[in-house]
């Protein structure tokens, strides 16, 4: 396998092959932790969880998630990052895969269509702030194939759904309510709306993906809609902080989890933000090699997608929230260096949370960006030579001088 090429591709199928090799591994060593393939019907607390695919779009397949025999108490971890971020990777995959995706096959835009009562009720579940009791039968028995992949949260077994039922009223938060019955409102803004009223990203992310924000509305896929909200969220904080006074000092956090660690420079600048990924010989997707590539944006913002995908734009939410908190603006540059101990991929919350816990911890303080330079280096473990290469943005900075140096 092309190591350089797997860091791309993340398991996306860029290399041609009917099946990632890598997932695949991941898929077969963990079938273990599942002792409900053959059933044809389950009953539990849906953390509440729905899912909606990208195969095949926009005839794509949808519907709830449920761990069998899984009261509420135990089903809000399987959704909480503050709560997987306590257990181990290993934990994490065995938790995760107890979830059951129930599916049935639907058009995107029909997320309006009554004609769907799976859609409906996978709609009533996605609603809820708390875990809802529910049930479900299959067509067919439950097939065990987990699902991992760059951006999801590991899965479990699926199954083809006939039919299913909520057994409990679903707990709707007034702000939620408000906004799903609201289609004047643009995705974008009734987003901001519930981002400003503390509703937890992956709730926000699920009321996205079935199909319930917004003026046009249609379901998108689990995965799409993790990152639209990073970046939308993202840039309404950034609309705020473009006001905001610089910070007044050079800054260096250091922190991260699960092998994902971050060094991150605050530098008294307008905002910028510059992020190195450096995937460490070993780690999931990279085989014996390193590879590290970067991306930045400037005052203007992101122009196009990413190179960097899904982790990009949860890395720039944890630093814009960070600014936000601090009300002040700045330059960031960060690098991300995934180590050895990242074996299996987790999913985008990971990198989002691993910068996070950087941004938590007690900054040090320098008085140049090449004295806050050998400090970042001092803790990374591939040689600063070879990601400074990548380094574009911070590069310019370095070479600017600003007003302030004049006087």
């Amino acid at each position: 396998m092309n190591s350089s090429l797997c860091v791309k591709c993340k398991g996306k199928g860029l290399c041609g092959r009917p099946f990632c090799p890598i997932l695949e591994k991941f898929r077969s060593v963990e079938s273990s932790f599942s002792g409900i393939t053959g059933e044809t019907s389950i009953f539990g607390a849906s953390p509440p969880a729905v899912f909606v695919g990208r195969h095949n779009y926009p005839e794509v397949r949808a519907g709830p998630m449920i761990p069998p025999q899984l009261g509420g108490d135990e089903a809000i971890l399987l959704e909480d990052p503050k709560a997987l971020l306590k257990m181990g990777i290993q934990d994490i995959i065995s938790s995760r895969s107890r979830l059951v995706r129930a599916s049935t096959g639907v058009n995107v835009r029909n997320a309006r269509n009554t004609a769907n009562p799976l859609i409906e009720k996978s709609q009533e579940l996605a609603l809820s702030k708390k875990p809802v009791d529910t049930e479900a039968w299959f067509s067919k028995p439950i097939r065990n194939k987990l699902k991992f992949d760059n951006v999801l949260t590991p899965m479990g077994p699926s199954g083809e759904l006939k039919d299913f039922d909520i057994t409990e009223n679903p707990k709707v938060p007034r702000k939620v309510d408000s906004l799903v019955y609201d289609t004047d409102a643009l995705a974008k803004d009734a987003i901001s709306e519930l981002w400003g009223s503390n509703i937890p990203a992956e709730h926000i992310t699920r009321l996205l993906s079935i199909g319930l924000l917004g003026q046009e509305r249609r379901l998108v896929p689990t995965r799409w809609s993790i990152t639209a909200v990073d970046d939308m969220v993202g840039k309404q904080l950034l609309m705020k902080i473009r006001d905001y006074q610089q910070v007044s000092d050079v800054c260096v956090f250091s922190g991260g989890a699960f092998g994902n660690h971050f060094e991150i420079m605050i530098i008294p600048r307008s905002f910028t933000f510059e992020l190195i990924e450096v995937w460490m010989p070993q780690a999931v997707w990279t085989g014996g090699t390193t590879w590290i590539e970067s991306d930045s944006e400037d005052l203007s913002g992101k122009k196009g997608y990413s190179n960097l995908a899904g982790g990009y734009y949860a890395a720039r939410l944890a630093a814009l929230e960070h600014m936000s908190s601090i009300r002040k603006q700045a330059s960031v540059f960060m690098v991300r260096e995934i180590r050895p101990d990242y074996w299996a991929p987790l999913g985008v919350w990971v990198v989002r949370e691993a910068a996070r816990a950087a941004l938590k911890a007690q900054p040090q303080v320098f008085g140049s960006v090449e004295e806050a330079l050998r400090d970042m280096s001092s803790r990374l473990r591939t040689p600063s030579g070879q990601w400074m290469e990548k380094a574009k943005m911070l590069c310019n900075i370095r070479a600017q001088r600003t007003l302030d140096s004049f006087f």
